[in-house]
């Protein structure tokens, strides 16, 4: 599904965030990339979004080398993948309901079908009751949620998260990650940026480790 092939990204032609950077994730897989502040985990997602380039290297998804995407390919390439960020990014203008939308709206879906996707979606995450909400009305752990529905609302082949429990206390954290986990039950490949080392290791899935933008462990799942 992902493969890296010696990838490096460097910065202003002098910093170098990424370097060597060599693995593979299979298809329907669950895999942590963890590091300290700075090791170049946001780069790596941003590669994988195809919203950086390698200054050297290849990065394939699904075996297509996404660098060479033409233009006019790359917003139908992003609606394969499914984005939680840390903060978010929710619409605070507009109800639960119409955050999640937001993506099958950008792409012209028929209402009817787009209804059902994101009743689906919400759903799944446990706000189906909240649809009519506007985000300033829920938690932090609540609005992640929804942050969640939003990416998985197109159905992606693959579930990308940046830092998605670096706002939350313990249990909130295990919760969304138990999320994470029952989307990769159905198939979706899904690889999670954290540093919180303790929950990571407890889930027992196979953890890439950054340090100072090399890949310095590969620690498959137990």
């Amino acid at each position: 599904m992902i493969a890296f092939e010696h990838v490096g990204k460097r910065y202003g032609g002098r910093f170098e965030a990424l370097s060597n950077i060599d693995f593979r994730v299979r298809r329907g897989e669950m895999v942590f990339l963890t590091g300290h502040s700075g090791a170049g985990k946001s780069s790596l997602l941003r590669l994988l979004m195809r919203l950086e380039r390698p200054s050297r290297g290849r990065v394939l998804v699904a075996g297509h080398d996404i660098d060479r995407l033409h233009v006019s390919q790359i917003p139908f390439y992003r609606r394969q993948i499914g984005v939680v960020f840390q903060d978010h990014q929710l619409l605070f203008d507009r109800s639960i309901y119409d955050n999640v939308a937001l993506p099958l709206d950008i792409q012209g879906m028929e209402p009817r079908e787009a209804a059902r996707r994101v009743r689906a979606a919400l759903d799944k995450v446990g706000l189906l009751h909240r649809e009519n909400a506007l985000p300033v009305e829920l938690s932090g752990g609540e609005q992640q949620r929804v942050g969640i529905a939003r990416a998985v609302v197109n159905k992606p082949s693959l579930l990308l998260a940046d830092e998605p429990t670096g706002n939350l206390d313990p249990q909130l954290s295990a919760d969304i990650m138990s999320l994470f986990e029952d989307f990769n039950r159905i198939g979706t490949t899904v690889m999670v940026a954290s540093h919180d080392l303790a929950l990571i290791t407890g889930l027992r899935h196979r953890i890439l480790r950054l340090r100072e933008g090399r890949l310095v462990a590969d620690e498959e799942a137990l």
